[in-house]
């Protein structure tokens, strides 16, 4: 996983709304993913209540909350949260590969961005790292969820208004 990642400049949050969904397999990974992830949006100035948090039992389920979500018409950007860990058998894999595509689907046939923030490691102590140790994906999420939000703003409205 690299660990370089881009600068972000500093968003004002506080006109965006964000939907969240979290798995609820590999709690302690997965809540460590959402603390950050919520702490940068909230630092950023999104207010509590224009952030709301589903849960679903893991990380395949993800792509369905999110569709809600983005479906809606409420949320500048969406967010799925996960921890996939590799097991004895290609399910790990699978469920990687198919959540990612479903994601990447819904945020193209929605026109909302949906962050990609299902984190799969090879063992726990990776998955510890990447949500809990030096490398804060939660953080990562949460600001390229604020970019994504406000490129939406920018050309969505732009769009209507020429409209």
């Amino acid at each position: 996983m690299s660990t370089y990642k881009p600068e972000y400049d500093p968003i004002d949050g506080s006109s965006f709304s964000f939907g969240v969904v979290c798995s609820r397999f590999n709690p302690e990974a997965v809540e460590a993913l959402l603390e950050n992830t919520l702490k940068k949006l909230r630092e950023s100035g999104v207010h509590e209540e224009n952030i709301s948090v589903i849960r679903v039992p893991g990380s395949n389920e993800v792509p369905w909350g999110i569709q809600v979500l983005a479906g809606s018409g409420e949320f500048d950007c969406c967010i799925g949260l996960g921890v996939l860990l590799r097991g004895g058998t290609v399910h790990f894999e699978v469920v990687a590969q198919s959540a990612s595509d479903a994601l990447q689907m819904v945020a193209l046939n929605e026109l909302v961005p949906v962050i990609n923030g299902i984190v799969v490691a090879d063992t726990p102590e990776q998955a510890i790292e990447r949500t809990q140790g030096e490398i804060n994906r939660g953080l990562e999420f949460g600001e390229a969820a604020l970019e994504m939000a406000q490129l939406k703003k920018h050309y969505i409205s732009t769009d209507e208004q020429d409209s």
